[in-house]
Formats: C-alpha cells, structure tokens, sequence
C-alpha cells in the first residue's frame, strides 16, 4: 500500500480533482436545469406541469450508465449518420457534464419544487397584491425563501452526484475508479488499491456531509 500511494498517490490526487471538477460542473448545470423545470412544475399551468414531470420520470427512469453512453455515443451518431451534415464529436468531459447535469437536475427539479410549495402561499399572494409580476415575484420574494430550505438538499445532491461519476468511468472519463482500475493493472494489487480510493471518498463525502449538517444548523437557527 505505501508503494500504492508513494508511486500513484499524485495520479490519484489528480483524478480526485477531475472527480471534484466533473461533480461540480455537474451541480452548476444540473442547478440550472432544475431551476427551469422546478418552476415549470408549480406553475398554474397544466402543460408546463406535464412537461416537468415527463423530464423528471424519462431521466429518473433510464440508467445513468445508459444515459452516459446514449449521450457519449448517440448523441454524435445522431448528428453525424442519421443526420448527416455534421462532422460532431463529443470529450468525455462534456459526456460527463451533460450525464451529471440531466441526472442530477431530474432531481434538483424536485427538490426546487419542493422548496418553493415550502413557502407560504401568502407570500407570493402579497407580492402579487402590491404589483409586482409573477417572475419577478418568484425572483425577489419567493425563491430567496426557498433557497434557505434548499441548500441542505443540494449539497447531500452534490454528494449523490459525487459518487455518481464513477459511472463515468465506462465512458473513459479519467476520474478516480477508472484511474484506480489502471494502478490495479499496474500493480496487480486489488485490495490496497481499492482501499486507498475507499477512503479518499470517505473522506471527501465525510467533509462534505458535516458541512451539509452545519448549513442546516445555522439555517435553522437563523430563523
């Protein structure tokens, strides 16, 4: 294991921070496209709300391994042959982002969603009763509340979404399993290879967890 980690322990570190990246741009998209479909979701409108919910059950549906390879390989056959005209190719960190961010925001919707019914329905009432526009509104009134009730959720959602990129690895990206499957190979020392990548997870998530429960305290507190 000290030659595991003597010899790799740099590549490792390395891909631990493709991993951090990969999750976080991940997060940053998956926010967006959560937002646009949570809002979708509790608008009084029944077509927006049919929308949002095939988009949270087809995503929530599918694999996540068969969402990384449709988006990986199907995606650019689609454009290229079926097409035609295109000459596209997609890197294994854009598959990656866009994996992470459809999977990540069928659940970032419900979690938006959530966190706006959380706030009292009196609120937009009055905002709406003083003139201000239902966007603006939602913008300036009812989504800063909401937030506070969110903010838990997302990180454990960022966590998720951490452990989730070993999936990745099927797709070549070069996070922390798939680079651990090549120090295996060169070391042929399965089980302190894989303790090591073991707990470099726990120790990321552990950090990330407590960090999540301290939000939530001084959440709590302050209200």
């Amino acid at each position: 294991m000290i030659r595991i980690i003597t010899t790799y322990g740099g590549l490792l570190l390395t891909a631990m921070g493709r991993t951090l990246l990969l999750a976080l741009l991940g997060l940053v998209f998956a926010c967006i496209i959560g937002l646009f479909f949570g809002i979708l979701s509790v608008l009084k409108n029944r077509a927006c709300n049919v929308i949002s919910q095939i988009f949270v059950d087809v995503i929530r549906g599918v694999p996540m391994i068969v969402l990384a390879f449709f988006i990986y390989f199907g995606i650019p056959y689609l454009f290229n042959t079926i097409i035609g005209g295109f000459n596209m190719t997609l890197t294994a960190l854009q598959a990656g982002t866009a994996c992470l961010a459809l999977n990540c925001g069928a659940y970032m919707s419900e979690i938006i969603r959530a966190g706006i019914q959380s706030v009292d329905i009196g609120q937009m009432e009055a905002a709406r009763s003083l003139g201000l526009p239902y966007a603006t509104a939602m913008r300036k009134v009812v989504l800063p509340q909401a937030i506070r009730t969110m903010i838990p959720s997302i990180i454990n959602q960022f966590i998720i979404t951490l452990k989730d990129t070993s999936i990745l690895s099927v797709i070549g990206f070069p996070e922390l399993v798939n680079t651990a499957k090549t120090v295996q190979a060169n070391t042929f020392m399965a089980f302190q290879t894989w303790a090591i990548v073991g707990v470099m997870y726990l120790i990321v998530i552990t950090i990330l967890s407590r960090s999540a429960k301290v939000v939530e305290r001084r959440l709590n507190v302050g209200r």
